[in-house]
């Protein structure tokens, strides 16, 4: 055979044996944009929500308007109680009640939210942060008030909604005071105080759109605020603890509301100005400086935890619903 015929024969050889060569049509997912100002965007154009580990049902509001109500009564006895009455002439027990009356009453809340949709996921992501708030509670006990665990309770508040917020910041407090020995009169009130702190951050505009560097600036400015009206109403309740003829700053349980209001205001400024200023400034600074990556990985934990996705069950093959 001639060279030439073999090279034809190869050819008929080879064009037989390889398959055509198509190309597959391409397919993508809906994407979505991202920037360090702005939230998750759909294909649609629209923000996504964000997901909430805790959604409020009407039982889980009214039981927390409940408590929310005794416990200003709680905090704000002494102005509301007119001297004549019987809860001034039991001016030292009467914290005592309030504070025996909120530990039921927060444990009442806290089993209400659960049985609204407290789930395993955050159940455990409740006992991480908890954990975590607890520990850091006693870095800067006792100095100045630095108290790092107020930024964390803002920023979980945040990201995981008021609902989830109120259960952390009373579990947190519950867990610190066991943990450095602050078990007394004054951890229910605790309690009460940082659940408002942690769900407020909650309630904050913004929770599916704002990012970045705004949404920072809004944090800080409410937990600036926030840490100065922890300070003041956990003083309402130590003060009437105070012996009247210890100091003219003391509550007076035969006072007028008016010369109580002022002998507080004044207690408020010798007392705890400083403590509640460094509060406020350390938890300022660390919202700006270990805020970004904190709420970076709160959100990426609660994409994956997927709180809000319904499990779905396939029957069996060879099985009718």
């Amino acid at each position: 055979m001639t060279p030439a015929r073999k090279n034809s024969a190869w050819k008929n050889l080879t064009s037989r044996t390889s398959a055509p060569k198509t190309s597959a049509p391409k397919t993508s997912a809906p994407k979505t944009s991202t920037s360090k100002t702005s939230a998750p965007i759909d294909s649609a154009g629209t923000a996504v929500r964000q997901a909430r580990a805790v959604r409020l049902g009407p039982r889980s509001l009214l039981a927390l308007a409940l408590v929310s109500a005794v416990g200003a009564v709680a905090f704000c006895w002494p102005f509301l109680a007119p001297p004549t009455s019987q809860v001034s002439a039991h001016a030292k027990d009467a914290p005592w009640l309030f504070a025996g009356l909120l530990v039921l009453l927060v444990a009442v809340v806290a089993a209400t939210i659960s049985e609204s949709g407290l789930g395993p996921k955050a159940v455990a992501m409740l006992g991480v942060l908890a954990a975590t708030g607890a520990a850091l509670r006693p870095i800067g006990a006792g100095t100045a008030g630095i108290e790092p665990m107020f930024f964390l309770m803002v920023l979980s508040g945040r990201v995981l909604g008021p609902g989830f917020g109120f259960v952390l910041g009373s579990v947190t407090m519950f867990a610190s005071a066991l943990l450095t020995g602050g078990v007394g009169p004054w951890m229910p009130f605790q309690m009460l105080a940082m659940g408002w702190f942690a769900m407020g951050a909650g309630l904050l505009p913004g929770p599916d759109r704002l990012r970045g560097r705004t949404e920072l600036a809004l944090l800080a400015a409410y937990g600036f605020l926030a840490a100065f009206a922890y300070g003041t109403v956990m003083n309402l309740a130590g003060w009437p603890f105070m012996q009247e003829n210890a100091s003219n700053i003391a509550f007076d349980p035969d006072g007028a509301v008016p010369a109580n209001l002022a002998r507080f205001l004044a207690f408020c400024l010798a007392t705890s100005l400083g403590w509640d200023l460094g509060r406020a400034l350390v938890t300022v600074v660390l919202t700006f400086l270990a805020g970004p990556a904190v709420l970076r990985a709160l959100r990426r934990a609660t994409r994956r935890a997927a709180f809000e996705a319904q499990a779905m069950f396939d029957a069996p093959p060879g099985v009718r619903r």
